[in-house]
């Protein structure tokens, strides 16, 4: 399929979550408070992890960096949609929509990967602990982390590489508050079923495969851990939990999204809006609610703020 780019459209229009404006108010006001605890609880943990030497160990490093991606995700469309709500016109432009499917399949795919790269950390710590620290050294996690933006490149470039050629001639409308590449590729003047087959295939595929992997890996863990004490299997179950709770959430909306991509459910907005508002910002309450090292390192970082804070206000 090869298309010339003879596109007259240079702007979509975003219909947003509502029409009403005292809705569109509530919502302002609401995913504001959201956005704002995301960046900040996410930057918060990654701050906590640099300034605190006894989280310099590989998990802490992955967390740290999941936290950085999770607050990307957040950043990519919804600073857009909160300004959206108090403007009349909803317009994007071809290139920012371009933009807006970038970010979201690269930083999608690269937190895929590393949730993968986190439940490895996780078995290693819990059914190899002896050999903890060889398997997971510095090159090990780096190279990891490098691994998750590298696939995630590559993905996007392979969804995009057709859909920035094709011609947009008609309607520029969309019953959503960003883009995505079911949305766009329906608004082409050509044909691009057969396309839009390919291209969510393979983000579904990617998306159940690693699913499975995960749940496949968990459970792997939990068994392996049943079999040697009572008291790993309630550290594992406790450490497992968590990174599953995450997962699920992450992927959730996810496969949903890639089943059924070309249909209009209400309950389609609602996974959006979760899948790239709220799961940054439970991911963090996630990892951290149950982990007290970290919860220890952030009241800690706080107290030296709030310290140091009250030392320059004294005169």
């Amino acid at each position: 399929m090869a298309w010339n780019n003879q596109s007259v459209v240079t702007e979509f229009i975003l219909w947003g979550l509502s029409s009403s404006w005292k809705v569109q108010v509530f919502y302002f006001l609401f995913f504001s408070g959201v956005y704002a605890a995301t960046v900040l609880g996410n930057l918060f943990i990654v701050l906590t992890i640099v300034s605190e030497p006894r989280l310099h160990s590989p998990m802490y490093f992955l967390l740290g960096n999941l936290s950085c991606i999770d607050m990307s995700l957040a950043s990519f469309a919804t600073p857009k949609m909160i300004a959206d709500f108090l403007s009349e016109h909803k317009a994007i432009s071809f290139e920012g929509c371009i933009t807006q499917m970038f970010f979201l399949h690269l930083l999608g795919v690269a937190e895929i990967v590393l949730l993968i790269s986190m439940s490895f950390d996780s078995y290693v710590a819990l059914c190899k602990p002896l050999c903890y620290l060889t398997i997971m050294s510095q090159r090990t996690c780096v190279g990891l982390v490098t691994l998750s933006w590298i696939v995630g490149i590559f993905h996007t470039r392979s969804q995009l590489a057709f859909t920035v050629n094709l011609p947009f001639c008609g309607p520029n409308e969309v019953d959503s508050f960003f883009f995505d590449l079911p949305l766009v590729i329906k608004l082409a003047c050509v044909d691009t079923y057969i396309l839009g087959v390919f291209m969510i295939s393979t983000s579904g595929m990617i998306a159940l495969v690693c699913f499975l992997l995960l749940v496949i890996s968990y459970t792997f863990i939990l068994v392996t851990m049943r079999q040697r004490s009572s008291g790993g299997s309630s550290k594992a179950l406790s450490t497992c939990s968590a990174h599953f709770t995450a997962v699920t959430f992450f992927f959730g909306p996810c496969i949903f999204i890639c089943v059924w991509p070309f249909t209009n459910f209400p309950i389609d907005r609602v996974l959006l809006v979760f899948y790239t508002i709220f799961t940054p910002l439970l991911n963090p309450v996630i990892y951290t609610l149950r982990n007290k090292d970290v919860k220890d390192s952030m009241r800690k970082l706080s107290s030296r703020v709030f310290k140091s804070r009250k030392t320059a206000h004294t005169p």
